[in-house]
C-alpha cells in the first residue's frame, strides 16, 4: 500500500512509497482503512526530533477511516464501522485509568515503540503508536473509536487530537469562567481550537496572539475578540486588564520563551495553561519568590486534560449545535502526493489544518 515515511529524524522531506505493509494484526487488534487525516505540529516535531521517535516512521495520528478487519476477541466493533484512531487509548485498568485520569493512561505509548509496518529495506514504525499517512493501519482496539454517520470523515479526524487538544485544555483544564479575559498565545489548530473552546465557556474577552497576519485573520472568525502579533500584546494587556494581566493565558507553541511570556502576561492569582508539546531540553524556569508571592496557577494540559471519549463526544454535540466551526478549520486539501507541499504551508503558518484524503 502506499504512506508517506521519513527515512531519518531531521530530514524535512517525507517519500510516499508504494511498497509499505501494515503489520501485527491479530488478537486484540484492527485494521482499519484511512479515509482522512489531519496534519498536525506534533508530526512536525515528530520529524525534526524535538518529540521522541524512532525512525524510519510514517507520521500521522489524526485519522479516521472504516474498519477492515477485527481480531479475536474485539468487541464492539466490525467491519464496516467508521471510526477515528485514538492516539492515546485508556487500559481501563491502570492507577491513572482509575482515578478518571484516563488522558494520563501510558497504555498507548507502550506501543510506540514495536514497528506496526515493514517494507522490504525493514520495519517502519508509525507515529504515537499509529502512523495515519498512509492508506491502512493496524491499531489495537482501543484506538478504534466509532464515530457517528453525520460525521465526516475530516471533520473526525480533527477530534482526533487537535480539536479536542484545544477544546479540552479551556474547558476541562482551564475551566474558564464566564465573564473571564483569556488570551491564546499560537493559533494554529489547536490554538483556534482553544480560542472556541474559551468561546464556548463564556469568556468576555478572548486575545489571539500569533506572528502570522492570516492566523490572527482566523482567529477572529473562530471567536477572538481581538488579534494582536507578539509585538503588540503588552498593548493589548494594558487596554483589556488595565495592566494587571489575563484572567486565563494558553501556550500553544510549546517553548519556554512563549511560556515565560504566557506566566508574564497571566495576572496574579490567574491561569496559565500550557498546551503546547515541547523539547525535553527546553526548560520553563520560575523563581521561587514569584511562584510563591503571585500565586499563579500552572496547568498542563495532555490531550485535553480529560477522559477523551467524553471530549470526543462533546465536540460532536458541540459541532451539530454550531457552537463550534470544524469545518472551516480546514484550509487545505491535498491527497498524499502532495503530503510534502503540505507541511511546508504548515512551517509558514499559511495553514491551520491540512487534511489530507486518502
Amino acid at each position: 500500500m502506499r504512506a508517506a515515511v521519513l527515512h531519518e529524524i531531521g530530514q524535512d522531506k517525507l517519500e510516499v512509497l508504494d511498497d509499505v505493509e501494515a503489520v501485527g494484526f491479530g488478537p486484540g487488534k484492527v485494521r482499519i482503512r484511512i479515509r482522512a487525516t489531519g496534519l498536525c505540529h506534533s508530526d512536525l516535531s515528530a520529524m525534526n526530533g524535538v518529540l521522541p521517535q524512532p525512525a524510519p516512521f510514517i507520521p500521522g495520528h489524526e485519522g479516521a477511516g472504516e474498519v477492515v478487519d477485527v481480531g479475536d476477541g474485539v468487541t464492539g466493533l466490525k467491519a464496516g464501522d467508521r471510526v477515528l484512531v485514538c492516539w492515546l487509548p485508556a487500559c481501563g485498568a491502570c492507577p491513572s485509568c482509575r482515578r478518571g485520569q484516563t488522558h494520563l493512561c501510558l497504555a498507548g505509548f507502550m506501543n510506540a515503540g514495536t514497528p506496526n509496518f515493514k517494507r522490504p529495506g525493514g520495519d517502519v514504525f508509525g507515529f504515537a503508536g499509529t502512523g495515519t499517512f498512509t492508506e491502512e493501519v493496524v491499531v489495537g482496539a482501543g484506538c478504534a473509536v466509532p464515530i457517528p454517520d453525520d460525521v465526516p470523515f475530516e471533520i473526525a479526524a480533527l477530534i482526533g487530537c487537535g480539536v479536542t487538544t484545544g477544546l479540552g485544555a479551556a474547558i476541562n483544564t482551564a475551566q474558564v469562567e464566564a465573564g473571564s479575559s483569556v488570551a491564546v498565545i499560537g493559533c494554529g489548530g489547536v490554538g483556534i481550537s482553544a480560542v472556541q473552546g474559551a468561546r464556548v465557556q463564556g469568556a468576555a474577552q478572548i486575545v489571539a496572539v500569533d506572528p502570522v497576519a492570516s492566523r490572527r485573520e482566523a482567529a477572529l472568525r473562530f471567536g477572538a475578540t481581538e488579534a494582536v502579533s507578539p509585538d503588540e500584546f503588552a498593548d493589548a494587556r494594558q487596554r483589556i486588564t488595565a495592566g494587571e494581566g489575563f484572567d486565563y493565558v494558553f501556550e500553544v507553541v510549546g517553548k519556554s520563551a512563549t511560556a515565560r511570556t504566557a506566566y508574564e502576561n497571566t495576572r496574579r492569582g490567574g491561569t496559565l495553561c500550557i498546551v503546547g508539546a515541547g523539547a525535553l531540553d527546553d526548560h520553563f524556569q520560575v523563581n521561587m519568590f514569584e511562584l510563591f508571592f503571585d500565586e499563579k496557577r500552572i496547568l498542563p494540559s495532555m490531550y485535553g486534560g480529560g477522559d477523551v471519549l467524553r471530549s470526543y463526544g462533546r465536540a460532536v454535540e458541540l459541532w451539530r449545535a454550531g457552537r463550534i466551526d470544524l469545518e472551516s478549520m480546514i484550509t487545505h486539501r491535498v491527497r498524499l502526493d502532495g503530503i510534502n507541499d503540505a507541511l511546508d504551508q504548515m512551517r509558514t503558518g499559511t495553514s491551520l489544518r491540512t487534511c489530507v484524503e486518502l
